[in-house]
C-alpha cells in the first residue's frame, strides 16, 4: 500500500510570526474591553467568553470531529461539515430569537432562519461541486472513464 506524501511543515519563522500576531491581536481586544467606557462590567464578558472557550474545545470541536473521523468519508465532506457546525453555531442563537423585539422593532428584524438555511445551502452545494471535481480530475488523471 502506497503512503500518501504529507504537506510540508511551516517554515518555523512563519508560525512564529502567526503566534505573536495572534498574540498581539488578543492584547488589542482585552485592552479596548478594559477600558472601553461603555462596558460597566469587563468581568462579565471575559466569563462569558471563558464559557464559550471551554463550551467550544470542550465539547462543540470533540463532537465535530468525532463525528466526522466515524462517519464521513473524504476531506471535503468533513471540511464542510466543519462549517456548517461553525455557522450553525454563530448562527442558531439569532435564528431562534428573531422575532422577538423586546420594544425594539429593528433588534434581529431579518428572517435569520431562512438566510441560515440559504448559507448552509450554498456552503454544501460548493463542497459537493468541489468533491465532484477532485473526483472527476483523480479520474482522468488514473486513466478510469
Amino acid at each position: 500500500m502506497a503512503r500518501t506524501p504529507r504537506p510540508p511543515r511551516l517554515p518555523r519563522l512563519l508560525r512564529l510570526l502567526t503566534a505573536v500576531g495572534g498574540l498581539a491581536l488578543t492584547a488589542y481586544g482585552l485592552h479596548g474591553l478594559l477600558n472601553d467606557h461603555y462596558i460597566t462590567a469587563p468581568l462579565d464578558i471575559v466569563e462569558w467568553a471563558v464559557g464559550g472557550l471551554i463550551l467550544h474545545d470542550g465539547l462543540w470541536v470533540p463532537v465535530v470531529c468525532a463525528v466526522g473521523a466515524l462517519r464521513v468519508r473524504g476531506p471535503v465532506l468533513r471540511g464542510w461539515l466543519i462549517v456548517a457546525a461553525t455557522l450553525t453555531a454563530v448562527g442558531l442563537p439569532a435564528a431562534l430569537r428573531a422575532g422577538t423585539d423586546s420594544g425594539n422593532p429593528t433588534l434581529l428584524p431579518l428572517p435569520y432562519l431562512r438566510n441560515l438555511l440559504l448559507v448552509l445551502a450554498v456552503t454544501g452545494v460548493v463542497a459537493a461541486l468541489w468533491a465532484g471535481t477532485a473526483a472527476l480530475l483523480r479520474r482522468r488523471r488514473t486513466g478510469h472513464r
